[in-house]
């Protein structure tokens, strides 16, 4: 995966092997208007701690602030998706309604598609309406696994 921070918080985190790289750097261009520079930070640090427990099932909730940019429905749809319980899932009917947009589920689907934080703002936990695995950046197989390993922990408690 690849990651980029501002002083604010995370605002990258993409897997860079899906092709979306290109794309996503260059609506961060467009959004923050700044030259990207390699390096580390703490808050590089602590998204790298946070996202070892979410995996080893240490973590339910990330903590680790975040740098969101997007027009205003994008930053509705993506706090709905923040919204969406840890283990749970919501079809893009439910996301839409939580918007109070019902209308919108095909708009809200394109908002989750240009989310530039993957994991961190759950887009995976939305599915197709007839319950099967539907449109996810990090694609679908990854869609399955992260449901699960959410599922699985719970019942773990």
């Amino acid at each position: 995966m690849l990651a980029g921070t501002t002083s604010k918080g995370i605002c990258l985190l993409e897997f860079t092997d899906t092709g979306r790289i290109e794309i996503q750097l260059k609506a961060l261009n467009k959004f923050y208007q700044s030259e990207i520079k390699a390096g580390e930070s703490a808050l590089l640090t602590l998204l790298k701690q946070q996202l070892d427990d979410y995996f080893n099932h240490q973590l339910q909730q990330f903590t680790v602030p975040l740098d969101i940019k997007g027009t205003l429905f994008q930053q509705q749809a993506w706090q709905a998706l923040l919204d969406i319980p840890y283990a749970q899932t919501k079809n893009y009917q439910q996301q839409a309604e939580s918007m109070n947009n019902p209308k919108a589920a095909r708009a809200v689907g394109n908002a989750n598609r240009k989310n530039r934080i993957s994991i961190l703002i759950p887009c995976h936990r939305v599915i197709a309406k007839n319950g099967g695995m539907a449109g996810y950046g990090g694609e679908i197989w990854r869609k399955k696994y992260l449901i699960n390993l959410e599922k699985n922990y719970q019942l773990l408690i």
